[in-house]
């Protein structure tokens, strides 16, 4: 690493920062925080997330004995400062780069990484989990979860506080309140915890609290026993922090998330607390780097920029991104059509919404981190007569998988879902590609799935979507930019129906090739290819993953004798299994390959070099082919 940081390469675990004085971790903090900047500004990543709990992580792992303390972090784009004082700094370039550092906590990674997420409102859950299996095994470690960025607001987050407030366990929540997600945070909730924070006792927390636990006389230890909501109804009007105290936590709050001497003193003395503890901490998002703290939400995942001036750099103009052209899709056809609708789980950004927001904020829902919630809010506006069209990333949706097959499926209700990063997603790795959504919608009755080859088609598609009203229909399509190389020619979208693309040249096609959605390119561009080496391959855009269009596929693929199928899907479950499958019911003789990603989990790195070290390349097709025709004569 070009730059030292004097305190921080010393760190190699944890307990290594009790060596320290406080004014070292003053001085520690200020290092971590230049660390995140120096690093994040090349590699791209978390920014504003991470540089706001930068003292709050400080503050736990020098009051806490790491190992055998442990603590839980919620999605982990917020624990970069955990990678650095867990001893990943000689690493923290490859941040998020192929075979580097993962940009969430990852079990395989470090030991003290001990639940891997990548998606929110785990941590509670899992620490419970931690403090249950220490209770059973009569062990005496402290276990601490960090939640926020919204994750607080997840339904499992509320379920899990619910369980720890019955069970009375010694387990402690840190809630670090950035007033943000990716987006804004929405709901009651958040007007609650607005509330929480415009109390005027921010600043002194850490000294009442210590002073509460000198007054106590016997060990201290006791003093959850002998003080339930001791700590709020202390010091704070009797309203505040209800919720917690009710649901059986000493609420402590709110304090200063960035008062490095404060917290240090909170969470010494917290540590020798039983039963379950809430510590509701207000941080800011992007503290430190003043651009971010001006836009955290700009700054919350960023690519290399220059950290001297922010700049990013510019690129040149290229093709559509999917993202871009649904949301402007879906705004034209709002305009068209009154009830059409639009929901989201808190990424308004991600997935193209922000145009719709601005345009119809009165057709426009943000449920938060809720995707449960949300694909049965969309149920229930599609059973009362509008369109909806239910925009959650493909690895997301997998959270209201029961949603959608119990409240929606069942019930033949005309949910349109607009499943944004199908496949391989790149840097976010095993969490976010979205691996299986063919796999998991394909086998639900009365579902219909289509993917598009370009972003033309897409618009096309997402046309014909509104209109369905059958029943269920869901939309899957890639991270990234529409492909220039594929033909123009096209015919319209029928339900079920595929499209036979023919040949790139006039050699006598010897294989055919059905791609599906993002595989369409990459199957043109081995034909083309191969037919510069006198090999002639035909393809069909299958278009529909269900139901597909195996008479237009067979019929193709009869006349070559050869039959390659190819996704951006897992194989298990996948378009290519139900191609075969029906091979089978029918008798066929066709000679079959079948090209899907492997039954493994894909780490992170850059998407194109992803696909061809699982077997997606364009050299893979091309030597798939070259083997079928082989094999056949």
């Amino acid at each position: 690493m070009s730059k030292t940081y004097e305190l921080l390469s010393q760190i190699v675990t944890p307990t290594d920062l009790h060596k320290l004085t406080d004014k070292e971790l003053l001085q520690l903090a200020g290092e971590v925080r230049q660390a995140i900047i120096d690093n994040v500004s090349r590699t791209g990543g978390h920014f504003s997330s991470n540089l706001g709990t930068v003292e709050l992580t400080v503050a736990l792992y020098a009051a806490y004995s790491m190992p055998p303390d442990k603590v839980v972090w919620d999605t982990g784009h917020q624990a970069y400062p955990h990678k650095l004082l867990t001893g990943r700094l000689p690493r923290f370039d490859s941040l998020r780069m192929h075979k580097g550092l993962s940009g969430f906590l990852k079990r395989s990674e470090h030991e003290l990484d001990h639940f891997g997420a990548g998606h929110a409102g785990t941590a509670i859950s899992a620490a419970l989990g931690f403090a249950a299996a220490r209770d059973r095994q009569g062990l005496d470690e402290r276990v601490v979860a960090v939640t926020g960025d919204a994750a607080i607001c997840a339904g499992m987050s509320w379920e899990a506080l619910n369980h720890a407030g019955e069970m009375g366990t010694d387990i402690t929540v840190v809630l670090n309140d950035n007033r943000m997600s990716i987006a804004p945070n929405v709901g009651a909730l958040t007007s609650y915890f607005t509330r929480l924070r415009s109390r005027p006792t921010i600043q002194n927390w850490a000294h009442r609290a210590k002073e509460l636990i000198e007054r106590v006389p016997g060990p201290a230890p006791r003093i959850a026993a002998g003080l339930r909501h001791g700590f709020t109804h202390y010091f704070a009007p009797e309203e505040t922090g209800t919720i917690f105290e009710e649901m059986g936590f000493e609420y402590i709050g709110p304090v200063d998330g960035h008062d490095l001497p404060g917290l240090l003193e909170i969470f010494r003395n917290l540590r020798q607390v039983r039963g379950p503890v809430f510590v509701h901490a207000i941080t800011v998002k992007g503290k430190g780097y003043e651009l971010s703290e001006d836009d955290s939400r700009k700054w919350h995942g960023v690519t290399p920029f220059d950290s001297e001036t922010g700049e990013v750099p510019k690129k040149s103009s290229g093709p559509v991104q999917y993202t871009k052209a649904f949301g402007d899709a879906i705004v034209e056809m709002a305009k068209d059509d009154p009830r059409v609708v639009a929901i989201t789980a808190a990424m308004p950004d991600g997935t193209g919404l922000n145009k719709f927001a601005e345009t119809y904020p009165d057709r426009y829902y943000d449920t938060g981190i809720a995707e449960q919630h949300a694909v049965t809010f969309a149920a229930g506006l599609a059973a009362g007569g509008m369109k909806p069209f239910c925009t959650i990333y493909s690895t997301f949706l997998q959270r209201g998988f029961d949603q959608v097959l119990h409240d929606v499926a069942i019930q033949h209700l005309p949910v349109r879902f607009a499943m944004d990063r199908a496949g391989i997603v790149g840097a976010d790795g095993p969490t976010h590609h979205g691996a299986f959504d063919v796999s998991y919608l394909s086998f639900i009755p009365g579902f219909a799935l289509l993917a598009p080859r370009d972003t033309t088609e897409m618009r096309e598609m997402l046309f014909f979507m509104k209109d369905y009203d059958k029943g269920p229909i869901a939309i899957r399509y890639p991270r990234g930019t529409t492909p220039e190389n594929l033909p123009e020619g096209r015919t319209p979208i029928e339900f079920g129906k595929a499209e036979a693309m023919g040949s790139p040249s006039e050699l006598e096609p010897v294989v055919t090739i059905a791609a599906l959605g993002s595989m369409v390119e990459t199957a043109w561009e081995a034909a083309m290819q191969l037919a510069a080496e006198g090999l002639g391959v035909q393809v069909v855009n299958a278009r529909w993953a269900k139901p597909i269009d195996f008479d237009e596929i067979f019929g193709q693929a009869a006349e070559t004798g050869n039959l390659l199928t190819i996704e951006e899907n897992a194989r298990n479950g996948g378009f290519g299994q139900m191609v075969r499958d029906e091979m089978v019911e029918r008798g066929l003789s066709v000679k079959h390959t079948l090209m899907a990603l492997p039954d493994r989990f894909i780490d992170h790195g850059d998407q194109k070099r992803l696909l061809a070290e699982n077997g997606l390349g364009l050299e893979d097709v091309k030597s798939a082919i070259k083997e079928l025709v082989k094999s056949r004569r």
